[in-house]
């Protein structure tokens, strides 16, 4: 062995310790000057005494703030008021339950001069990761009132007083996905003069209707859950430009879908309207709208209704059925079953054609009150049911 061969292995250790020596003083001299020119430090909410002096912590550029695992109580509203905030938690095991029995929400969201000037704005607002919990005297879950591109995601709202989630006036590309809304006394989600809505992937059970949306434009609803709802499942007011695509509406009380007071341009599409107790889908309103590739099995009664005035709809390749298996089975007793067809109150210029109707309990095409006018009925299939057509 060489003589040499020690040295130069002392030599390349020293000059490996001279490096990451030079490497920590480096780092230590980033985290001592800032570290990142611009970071915005996160707000850890298990540091602050309560939730809204963490929330009141941020700085009026806004940030993040990040909630702890556990149960927290609150007795008055948590209020937001700055933009571009995100309030995200630790899933479920994060859970905030309103006290409060006067009415009041659990989560505020506004400009804080909204109150006085309805015209004020915030921006980009995102709640993600928690539960939301109130009671039947408590108001809604989150009231948000007046903000832009808010994002509402993976958030349980559940047994509130009020609606579980209000978005009133958030008129720039709201957007609910991926959260489970149930329980609540009011609407599940209620939409107030909102604009280019997203709602997708949710699941709404056993609120008094899942979803409101009115005075509004272009909702885009699609693959979410409604079951059990003690009232309607989703009613669309005063509304144009919108789709309902891929949804199972199932049980609901009344209706499961109303489309009322002036509503244009919206397809329902896809959709699975089943066992509800007092119609499928009911055009009250509605003009220039499509009903396609839907499937009504088991609608009890008014599985489709056309009201009075309602025209230029086209009813396109649905199915209304009863529980039929094939080979002769059914698989609900005979005496259990409650299917029914479409109905028409004084429509007119209405297109129904390439539609199937099997086992009801009705007619396929119901003609009731003021005449219908204009009425398209072809290449529909109708086994074992009579029809007015």
């Amino acid at each position: 062995m060489s003589l040499l061969r020690p040295f130069v292995v002392l030599i390349a250790v020293v000059s490996l310790l001279a490096v990451v020596a030079s490497w920590r003083g480096t780092v230590a001299q980033s985290t001592a000057s800032g570290g990142l020119p611009g970071a915005v430090a996160m707000i850890d909410a298990s540091r602050y005494p309560t939730l809204q002096a963490a929330l009141d912590a941020l700085p009026a550029t806004g940030g993040m703030v990040q909630l702890p695992a556990g149960k927290f109580e609150i007795a008055t509203p948590l209020v937001i008021s700055r933009e571009d905030v995100l309030l995200v938690g630790q899933g479920t095991a994060t859970q905030i339950v309103n006290t409060n029995t006067t009415g009041e929400p659990a989560l505020i969201v506004r400009h804080p001069k909204y109150l006085d000037d309805k015209k004020q704005r915030l921006w980009r607002i995102k709640f993600a990761d928690f539960r939301l919990v109130g009671n039947e005297k408590s108001g809604h879950g989150i009231l948000a009132q007046g903000i832009q591109e808010i994002f509402i995601q993976g958030v349980t709202v559940s047994y509130h007083g009020g609606d579980g989630i209000r978005l009133d006036q958030c008129y720039e590309d709201p957007r609910v996905n991926d959260s489970l809304i149930t329980y609540n006394k009011a609407a599940g989600l209620n939409l107030l003069g909102c604009h280019d809505i997203v709602v997708a992937g949710n699941q709404f059970e056993e609120n008094q209707d899942a979803l409101l949306c009115s005075d509004g434009f272009n909702l885009c609803m699609t693959g979410n859950c409604v079951d059990d709802h003690l009232r309607h499942g989703v009613v669309i007011e005063n509304t144009y430009g919108s789709v309902l695509s891929g949804n199972m509406i199932e049980e609901c009380q009344g209706v499961g879908v109303i489309l009322d007071r002036d509503c244009y341009g919206i397809t329902l599409s896809a959709n699975v309207i089943a066992h509800e107790m007092s119609g499928g889908i009911a055009l009250r309103d509605a003009h220039g709208c499509t009903v396609t590739g839907n499937s009504f099995p088991i609608v009890w009664k008014n599985a489709l209704v056309v009201g009075p005035g309602c025209g230029h709809n086209t009813i396109v390749g649905n199915t209304f059925s009863d529980t039929y298996l094939g080979n002769g089975q059914t698989k609900r007793p005979t005496d259990k079953e409650f299917a029914s067809g479409i109905t028409l109150q004084g429509a007119y210029d209405t297109n129904i054609s390439g539609n199937t109707f099997v086992g009801l309990n009705t007619k396929a095409l119901t003609v009731t009150g003021e005449p219908s006018r204009r009425i398209i009925f072809a290449n529909n299939v109708l086994k074992g049911v009579d029809s007015d057509h």
